[in-house]
């Protein structure tokens, strides 16, 4: 069940990823894990089905509420080059799937995810109500990889 206590991540969408990180690192005191740069990051739309976007991205080290940095191609959820500032609120669930099908039912409307509904959505998907406010929900099965990673690793190693 979603628990506002699972919240662990603003995500900030911004045009340039390593200009945002000096922006900020240094303003808010904090220090950046390694940024992550991929060609072929998986994410599925209800307009474009599955694809595989280059994404940009980091998380302050500094928690136990994180930042999250995202650069993304244009037209692309990340895209915060005319649409920058704060895009969503990520929290930590156990079942992806469980909690994006009881939001929907709730009236919320699914934006994207790492995999299509008929596949159980994959790692997590962000969504949405009425009134707009983005919640991303990932799973909780992440969670050891992220630690390594603001502890000084490699997310993808």
């Amino acid at each position: 069940m979603f628990s506002f206590q699972d919240i662990y991540h603003i995500g900030i969408r911004v045009p340039n990823l390593e200009k945002a990180m000096d922006e900020m690192g240094s303003s808010l005191s904090i220090t950046w894990a390694e940024p992550v740069h991929t060609e072929a990051q998986s994410i599925w739309t209800p307009s474009e089905g599955q694809q595989k976007l280059p994404l940009k991205f980091v998380y302050s080290c500094e928690g136990p509420q994180h930042l999250e940095l995202l650069e993304g191609p244009a037209n692309s959820v990340w895209d915060g080059r005319e649409d920058s500032g704060v895009h969503h609120v990520g929290v930590w669930v156990d079942n992806v799937t469980s909690e994006t099908e009881r939001f929907l039912k709730d009236g919320w409307t699914l934006l994207a995810a790492s995999s299509s509904p008929e596949e159980g959505y994959g790692g997590y998907t962000y969504v949405a109500p009425p009134s707009g406010t983005i919640v991303e929900l990932v799973s909780r099965k992440m969670l050891p990889r992220f630690e390594k990673w603001w502890a000084g690793g490699s997310l993808t190693k």
